[in-house]
């Protein structure tokens, strides 16, 4: 008997599990999900180098997934790493001039949010398909931790920190194929610190060489290209 109830729990949880992947797939295919990359540039704000609000002046790499819940908005995640650059020496302060500081992070960001199209973008229509769109949500970044020394020298406090942004975009996207959609866009990120450029110290023993404006904290940008490929049956925006 026991040898009786024990087979049919393990051919009910096989059940089960054929059950599970079947919704799973279901569900997958009845929505219109997006994969693809981000190639760019980036350029930092703050109070070390140039004050140009976009001015890429190092590579910017990453992944991008969308999942399309209408034809006006989708959740999108992405993964963004680049080097933030700064140098006094690019700036039009004549004091920066002076200063002549210089500064190199090496930055991850993991973003997530909301995008909303200003004209329907149903993947399934015949013809055209183009569309600006505004892009807002949450980062977390990661970069090292740095300072200025008496001398001007940019020096590693041997640790890295995460900070949170919120990213701020403006883009267009085009479908160029019949499952390739090609964007481009601008996004800011307002941070939460002020410590990407060396001007705050993370360290307690290495606050006495801050500078700057401690009245507003650090910004970079991203500016690129995506190019995705979507996948996924028509789906039923009737329930969302």
């Amino acid at each position: 008997m026991r040898i009786v109830i024990f087979a049919n729990l393990k051919t009910m949880g096989y059940l089960n599990v054929l059950i599970l992947s079947y919704l799973f797939i279901n569900t997958l295919n009845a929505q219109i999900y997006e994969v693809g990359v981000f190639a760019g540039g980036s350029n930092f704000i703050g109070d070390v180098g140039s004050t140009t609000y976009v001015n890429p002046n190092e590579p910017a790499f990453g992944l991008v997934f969308k999942w399309n819940r209408s034809p006006r908005h989708s959740f999108r995640f992405t993964a963004i790493t680049s080097q933030l650059v700064g140098q006094d020496s690019k700036s039009n302060d004549p004091s920066r001039n002076i200063r002549d500081y210089s500064f190199e992070n090496s930055i991850i960001e993991l973003s997530a949010g909301m995008e909303f199209t200003f004209l329907e973008f149903d993947q399934h229509d015949q013809g055209l398909l183009i569309t600006p769109y505004l892009y807002g949500g949450v980062s977390a970044l990661r970069h090292g931790d740095y300072y200025f020394d008496p001398l001007g020298n940019f020096i590693s406090e041997d640790t890295k920190s995460w900070s949170i942004a919120i990213p701020m975009a403006l883009g267009i996207k085009y479908r160029v194929a019949t499952h390739l959609i090609l964007s481009a866009e601008i996004g800011a990120r307002a941070t939460f610190t002020d410590g990407i450029d060396g001007s705050v110290p993370n360290s307690e023993q290495f606050q006495r060489f801050r500078f700057g404006n401690i009245n507003s904290t650090d910004w970079y940008v991203f500016s690129g290209v995506s190019l995705t490929y979507s996948f996924g049956r028509r789906p039923c925006y009737c329930n969302f």
